[in-house]
């Protein structure tokens, strides 16, 4: 088998995705821009919404599993009065009302929200049925009808109300509807509502402060943004970090488990490391950590 083209690198680079473009096609400028071998990234963005997304490079691509299930932070805004059938504004609008909700209203209305809730995502979304995207579904014009999903909403914060729309704040997990969000406040709000515009602004520990501007991303500007990327631990600030003595290093480079020289709870994932080169994500156990995940750094 021939062996991949590119560069043999690995790390991530946060881009400030823009609206109209989706994230497959962020990856893929990225791949090419680092001519790259391999490249992925963590957590899609509508292709409508903006703000952080994480892309992983080479080994990074490994850590993906676990910024997925990071928390992540949206802000966005909620335009009153019509329901779309995408549940955002690049939808045909479905229903219509003439009710609009005060602030007061809208805070009465978040705690409903928030903590672990059941959510249907929306038609127009990446969700399979039967094997099939539901979004190419409703493209055929076939009736999807998609089941509630659970979803941890960390916090929803209203930031800005005003006569037809409000701007508002999430952090949630992962798997989480924004749109759906919209769509759902503003049945029970009576007004319905959609999506008018949606900004990530934080990924687990990947901030939009720290991001590379999309169109940045050239060929032109290599080194420039190999000096914007970060280590493949960053994504990994929520695991707890062992060292491997200089005989458990060779053992786990092999799949095997290793000895380390601090520990952490039985049982727990961990990541570990030789010196400053990561060397797998694994689970400790006595002194050990028994690799699951291996780095090939």
């Amino acid at each position: 088998m021939a062996r991949k083209k590119g560069r043999d690198i690995s790390g991530w680079l946060v881009i400030d995705k823009p609206a109209g473009i989706g994230s497959t096609d962020v990856v893929g400028r990225v791949r090419w821009a680092l001519d790259a071998k391999k490249a992925g990234h963590a957590g899609t963005l509508d292709p409508d919404a903006t703000g952080v997304l994480a892309v992983a490079l080479g080994e990074a691509t490994k850590t993906v599993p676990h910024l997925t299930e990071a928390l992540k932070c949206y802000d966005f805004t909620v335009t009153w009065g019509a329901e779309t059938d995408s549940d955002d504004a690049s939808g045909t609008v479905t229903k219509t009302s003439e009710a609009r909700p005060d602030a007061a209203a809208i805070r009465a209305a978040l705690p409903d929200f928030v903590g672990q809730i059941m959510q249907v995502p929306p038609a127009v979304s990446a969700v399979k049925v039967d094997g099939e995207r539901a979004y190419d579904l409703a493209r055929e014009g076939a009736s999807v009808e998609l089941a509630s999903r659970p979803l941890w909403v960390e916090s929803l914060d209203l930031l800005d109300a005003e006569a037809d729309s409000a701007q508002l704040r999430m952090v949630c997990g992962k798997g989480g509807y924004v749109r759906a969000i919209a769509r759902d406040l503003g049945r029970v709000l009576g007004c319905l509502g959609h999506v008018a515009h949606l900004r990530r602004t934080w990924s687990g520990p990947f901030r939009v402060e720290d991001a590379v501007s999309f169109d940045h991303i050239d060929r032109a500007a290599q080194a420039m943004l190999d000096d914007r990327m970060l280590p493949l631990q960053a994504a990994l600030a929520d695991l707890p970090h062992l060292r491997a003595t200089s005989a458990g290093a060779v053992r786990l480079r092999n799949g095997n488990p290793g000895d380390v020289t601090t520990g952490a709870e039985f049982g727990e994932t961990v990541w570990v490391s030789e010196g400053e080169t990561p060397l797998c994500i694994g689970r400790y156990m006595a002194g050990q950590v028994h690799p699951d995940r291996v780095f090939n750094l």
